[in-house]
């Protein structure tokens, strides 16, 4: 299968060709290691001790000699630290007061710009990827530059300028309770650098997000409550606040910033706010997209006119002159008559940065939270005895790895619970878990191709016919701006709060171990904790560019040149291997396993059939293929007589008895499988799974 890739003209790459299996190899240039390894400390047993001292929570009093040493980090090192600022925002004639720690965004860049190992990593221009499907080529997203959103903002860099590029910013806030139990809440800001890949930017290594603010929190007050000119108010501070972190970003989005990087290139470096992850107070309501009428949120199947910043400063405008009828135009718009904090960086339109969220959108929002409620009441009404069914089928259901979601649980759970004789209406609440289920595994792909695109959009259509008027609010619209967002921003691992949120566990952890401290030092403990985690990350990344270094000059010293890169062509890779044994002997000790019934000769004749697929000219070989499922058994890898390779194979128990169809398979698309005798185990090649 033929790939290519389509730089962006001002990048004056040619068009790269290239099969599938060299996609996405290309090997960055190695960068030389870093001298001082674990500067700045002086041997490898004082940094392992300050690691130890951080993550033990120790107080200001036994660290001490550890901050000293902290706050000697040499320039260049880490130089990003928290500053504590004073903004004041107009309330009822008066001045309040608020306090806002914030290390400003493009410092945050530079550190990463500075940094050897993250270096070779940075991608500047815009992609347009195709794959051959053997008719055609069809274009398909995955990282941010891929996205049409990156092509339009580099298309519109000054032209004068050599090498003007974005220089892009993925950025997060969301209140989180920095205890299980109480009100005390934190407002951290997460940043991400986008043109670095999905693997670095999403890790939590260096190189992955970073806090780079904590915003002030309004209170909430009882008299104050559903009071136009106090929700006013909560938005002025939140975008004079958010102005601290990117004051410097907005100045150099108009003027650009001359560096020179690994490479000996020199780039002019434009900052962007490319992607919003997160329920923003700048958004507007019912959607931040589009004027969709609030009556009309469950109807997927029309569009609506978007928003546009030029639409918004030109209503803006319109109330500072006539306040009467300004105040109508913003109403309409879902809008606070204030600027916007990203109308003074290029490029940063906020409707256009805004992001569908999965993670309080599916899990934490439509499925996780508003469906399950629904199928609690719907099996509640059949009496008590369906309800403790319900539960024991959930805690018997299998716990694959990476299914962590209940939804899933859920549906398959109820199928035998709510059908069309006991509970019609439940039944029709499965049809539309099971159409949000489509959904929800067709957003998730990590690529996406105008075909996958295409089954989402129809997929919608079916989950809109099935919401009717009775889910009409704004997360069941959002889903409306998903493939908008495919196609502008890559796939939407981009714009995932996940990555975000496991960020809050730490935060939780220095404050119940500072929760003595007062309010002020308190919140300079949490962050100056977070800080020495980031000089942890950074010298760790020093330590292991070192030792893979080492690792691969001793290799080569010794003669060896296998491909120790890590990566791997296939859907699965086996893990470190036991000690080699002899087929008799997995035979002999696997005896009272019927699947392990005659393995040697079954293995035999498998291999008979199965080395053709290999590239191997043997007597017999597959005539057609097919999709079948299997349970999984045993994983082995062989050498075979002459040959040099080695061959990896699985036992499997086929899922392939006969059964007969229900109307719930129909109903749902449903496949029902069967496992035949375990007697009547076969092998596969391990590269046959997909």
């Amino acid at each position: 299968m033929a790939q290519n890739t389509e730089f962006h003209p001002r990048s004056k790459h040619p068009t790269l060709y290239q099969s599938f299996k060299d996609f996405g190899q290309q090997i960055p240039e190695d960068m030389a290691p870093v001298s001082e390894l674990w500067c700045p400390f002086a041997l490898e047993g004082d940094y392992i001790f300050a690691t130890i001292a951080v993550e033990a929570g120790l107080t200001s009093t036994q660290v001490d000699s550890l901050l000293t040493l902290f706050h000697r980090i040499k320039q260049g090192m880490t130089s990003s630290q928290f500053s504590k600022f004073e903004i004041t925002a107009p309330y009822k004639g008066e001045g309040v007061m608020f306090q806002v720690h914030a290390c400003p965004l493009w410092d945050r860049a530079l550190d990463l710009l500075q940094n050897p190992s993250l270096a070779p990593h940075f991608v500047w221009d815009a992609q347009w990827l195709f794959k051959h499907d053997g008719e055609k080529y069809e274009r398909f997203y995955t990282e941010p530059w891929t996205g049409d959103r990156w092509w339009d903002i580099q298309s519109w860099l000054p032209t004068h300028m050599e090498n003007a590029v974005p220089f892009t910013f993925i950025l997060y806030a969301n209140k989180t309770q920095l205890l299980s139990h109480g009100t005390v809440k934190g407002y951290p800001v997460v940043a991400h650098c986008a043109n670095l890949p999905v693997h670095i930017r999403n890790g939590e290594q260096y190189g992955g997000g970073c806090i780079v603010g904590w915003l002030p929190i309004v209170p909430e007050l009882a008299q104050e409550e559903r009071k136009t000119s106090y929700a006013n108010f909560k938005h002025a501070v939140w975008h004079e606040a958010f102005f601290k972190l990117l004051e410097k970003v907005a100045e150099l989005s108009k003027v650009g910033y001359l560096y020179e990087c690994y490479d000996k290139v020199l780039w002019w470096l434009f900052p962007v706010i490319l992607i919003l992850s997160a329920d923003y107070e700048e958004l507007c309501c019912p959607c931040p997209f589009c004027l969709v009428p609030s009556d009309r949120l469950w109807d997927l199947s029309k569009m609506y006119e978007m928003h546009t910043s030029e639409q918004c400063k030109e209503v803006l405008a319109v109330y500072m002159d006539k306040k009467s009828v300004g105040e109508q135009k913003l109403k309409f718009l879902g809008l606070c008559p204030l600027k916007n904090v990203f109308w003074s960086i290029e490029h940063s339109e906020p409707e256009q940065a805004a992001s569908f969220e999965p993670l309080h959108s599916l899990h934490g929002g439509m499925g996780g939270k508003h469906m399950h409620e629904e199928l609690k009441i719907a099996v509640s009404e059949l009496g008590h005895d369906f309800e403790t069914k319900l539960e024991e089928q959930v805690s018997a259901f299998p716990h694959w790895w990476g299914l962590a979601h209940f939804d899933t649980q859920c549906f398959y759970t109820a199928l035998n619970i709510l059908t069309t004789e006991s509970s019609p209406a439940g039944y029709q609440l499965l049809c539309m878990m099971h159409s949000y289920l489509q959904l929800d595994s067709l957003i998730g792909l990590d690529i996406q191709t105008e075909k996958t695109i295409g089954m989402i959009e129809n997929e919608l259509i079916v989950f809109r016919d099935e919401l009717k008027e009775n889910w009409n609010f704004p997360k069941a619209h959002l889903w409306k701006h998903i493939t908008r967002d495919i196609r502008s921003k890559g796939a939407i691992h981009n714009y995932s709060a996940w990555p975000n949120e496991k960020m809050h566990g730490p935060l939780k952890d220095a404050y119940q171990d500072h929760s003595n401290d007062d309010n002020d030092s308190l919140l300079a403990q949490i962050l100056c904790i977070d800080h020495h985690r980031l000089v942890i990350k950074l010298i760790q990344v020093c330590i292991d560019a070192e030792n893979e270094c080492t690792n691969l000059a001793a290799s080569d010293d010794a003669g060896n040149n296998e491909d120790n890169s890590g990566k791997f062509e296939e859907n699965m890779k086996l893990s470190t291997p036991q000690q080699p044994t002899s087929l008799s002997d997995i035979e002999t000790a696997h005896k009272d396993d019927r699947a392990f019934d005659r393995f040697c000769w079954k293995l035999e004749t498998f291999l008979n059939i199965c080395l053709p697929t290999y590239g191997y000219p043997l007597n017999e070989s597959l005539s057609e293929t097919k999709i079948t499922f299997v349970q999984l058994i045993f994983f082995f890898t062989c050498k075979i007589g002459a040959y040099d390779d080695s061959f990896q194979f699985t036992l499997v128990q086929p899922l392939m008895a006969s059964t007969r169809v229900h109307r719930l398979d129909q109903d749902f698309n449903l496949i029902r499988v069967k496992a035949v005798s375990h007697a009547s185990s076969i092998f596969i090649p391990m590269k046959s799974i997909i």
